[in-house]
């Protein structure tokens, strides 16, 4: 009987009937936590509240926003404290590479703006509300979560926590259109409930945009004319952020948890599942209740050249994660 079993599997490895479940095997892809990889104080002092973004240059260099008048701090490759610069309280951070450098585009809520930033903290212009698309009243309406760029200069403004509509401008941010607007609870497809999170999908032909439909628990994929193109994922936990880089999505889930897509946009990895849901989508939570290798409100995340993942949560106290992918 054992010697019929072996066979009979050499048999069926042969025919290719065991290749869905080995290829399902060879697309999961393993991380683990890096203890201490970021400082607690950076330069001897508390990080401080993060509601923010994160992004990585093309050096490795890691940037995270705060709420703090420190702005935006800059940490090395090997997670050492470098600068910090810039404006406080931005909420979404996204890093674009020009001909002429590296650009942070930074969407600030509580200014009713976006800015496009150099990295050492010069501003070079700001955005305010989108008058001509007749959405708003006044400049107090418009509080965006997210910007980004595509290569040929076009800009997308995500106003999650405002009228739920996302804002195309031309390269010299001149005004096209606006779609998406407010959904219910979750949101129809093709509205928003709360349009959090935006990055750049250049992985096909054509550039695409990652949305977050976060109080919808939808991450979404839409052309850059507006349109719906499909729901990568339905049911996440609060999905906050994305990242995409070479294959893959990295998600941030606010309630304690970060999904990462392959190429074919199917779940290859979550990472840092938080089992206690009194701790998830928890903003003052004490650091004595933190676990090493656990989110509790993962807010931003960034992909790196290597394919490791660091995530930013939504603390009081300010917390930054590494995660490094296993060969």
């Amino acid at each position: 009987m054992r010697r019929y079993g072996r066979n009979s599997l050499v048999l069926l490895v042969t025919l290719g009937l065991l290749t869905p479940v080995l290829a399902l095997q060879a697309r999961e892809v393993k991380f683990s936590s890096v203890p201490n990889h970021f400082p607690e104080k950076p330069d001897n002092q508390l990080l401080g509240p993060t509601h923010g973004g994160a992004a990585i240059d093309r050096e490795g260099n890691v940037y995270i926003s705060t709420d703090t008048p420190r702005g935006i701090l800059v940490f090395g490759a090997d997670g050492k404290y470098l600068r910090n610069f810039g404006p406080s309280n931005i909420h979404g951070l996204h890093l674009q590479r020009e001909q002429d450098g590296e650009y942070l585009y930074a969407a600030r809520p509580n200014f009713h703006e976006v800015q496009k930033i150099k990295t050492d903290g010069t501003a070079v212009w700001t955005l305010g509300y989108p008058q001509m698309s007749g959405v708003y009243t006044k400049p107090e309406e418009f509080n965006p979560t997210n910007v980004v760029a595509l290569r040929d200069g076009t800009i997308f403004v995500a106003d999650g926590y405002g009228k739920n509509y996302i804002h195309k401008f031309d390269r010299d941010r001149k005004y096209v259109k606006s779609f998406g607007g407010p959904g219910g609870n979750p949101a129809e497809d093709g509205k928003f409930n709360r349009c959090h999170g935006l990055a750049v999908d250049n992985r096909g032909p054509q550039p695409m945009l990652i949305v977050c439909n976060r109080e919808s628990g939808r991450v979404e994929q839409w052309d850059t004319d507006g349109n719906l193109v499909k729901v990568l994922l339905r049911d996440l936990r609060m999905p906050a952020a994305a990242h995409v880089r070479g294959e893959r999505i990295a998600i941030a889930e606010l309630k304690g948890r970060v999904t990462v897509l392959g190429k074919d946009n199917t779940v290859v990895a979550q990472i840092g599942d938080n089992p206690k849901e009194a701790q998830r989508a928890n903003f003052g939570l004490d650091p004595a209740e933190w676990s090493e290798g656990v989110c509790n409100s993962p807010h931003a995340v960034a992909i790196d050249r290597a394919g490791n993942v660091i995530v930013a949560e939504w603390s009081k106290f300010g917390r930054v994660h590494k995660f490094a992918i296993q060969p």
